[in-house]
C-alpha cells in the first residue's frame, strides 16, 4: 500500500485539492483510500443515538452498519493516540493512502502552501516534503530536492503523486 501526504495550515486548500485528485487518481483503475488527521476534538456521533449512548456507557469500539455504509468508533480512552502506521492498518487494501495532516510522518508529502495565510512555509523544518504546491509563484527559490507546483493544476499534482508512487515500485498508469 503506497502512502502520500498532503500537508499545510489549516485553511490551506488541502480538503479542497483532495477533492480534485481523488477522481483523477481514481480515473486510472486505482483503489484510494483517505486518512484525514486532526487536532480537533470530534464526534461523528450524536447525543441519544444509541451508538453514542453505546460508547457513553463504556464500550470500547461501536461499529455502524448499514448496507450503504459502515463506520467504526474506537474510544482511546487516555490511551496514547495510536502511530500513522497503526491507522493505514485498519484500511481494506488499496492501492494508495492520501493523509491529510501527519506532516511530521516519514512520508513522501506535498506541502498547499499559501503566503496569503501569513505563515511561513512548512518544508524548511520538514525534510519528507518532496513538493510544494501553492496558488502564487513560490517567493524564494526552492532547494533542488523540491518540486513546485501550480496548487490550481490538479491534474499535474495528480501526476506527480502516481509518479512518485511509481518510483516506490508499483506501476500504475500516469495522467
Amino acid at each position: 500500500m503506497n502512502i502520500f501526504g498532503i500537508a499545510g495550515y489549516s485553511g490551506s486548500g488541502k480538503t479542497t485539492l483532495l477533492e480534485k485528485l481523488l477522481p483523477l487518481i481514481g480515473a486510472h483503475g486505482l483503489r484510494v483510500s483517505v486518512l484525514k488527521h486532526t487536532h480537533h476534538k470530534f464526534d461523528i456521533d450524536s447525543p441519544g443515538k444509541d451508538s453514542f449512548r453505546h460508547r457513553q456507557a463504556g464500550a470500547s469500539e461501536v461499529l455502524l452498519a448499514s448496507a450503504s455504509r459502515w463506520v467504526l468508533m474506537n474510544e482511546l480512552r487516555g490511551a496514547p493516540e495510536p502511530s500513522l502506521r497503526d491507522y493505514v492498518a485498519h484500511f481494506a487494501p488499496c492501492d494508495l493512502v492520501l493523509v491529510e495532516g501527519f506532516k511530521g510522518e516519514a512520508i513522501p508529502t506535498l506541502e498547499v502552501y499559501r503566503p496569503a495565510n501569513g505563515k511561513p512555509p512548512l518544508w524548511p523544518e520538514h525534510p519528507q516534503i518532496i513538493a510544494v504546491a501553492c496558488d502564487r509563484p513560490l517567493p524564494s527559490k526552492l532547494p533542488a530536492h523540491l518540486v513546485a507546483l501550480d496548487l490550481n493544476d490538479a491534474p499535474t499534482i495528480a501526476r506527480f503523486i502516481l509518479a512518485t508512487i511509481d518510483a516506490g515500485g508499483k506501476s500504475h498508469a500516469v495522467l
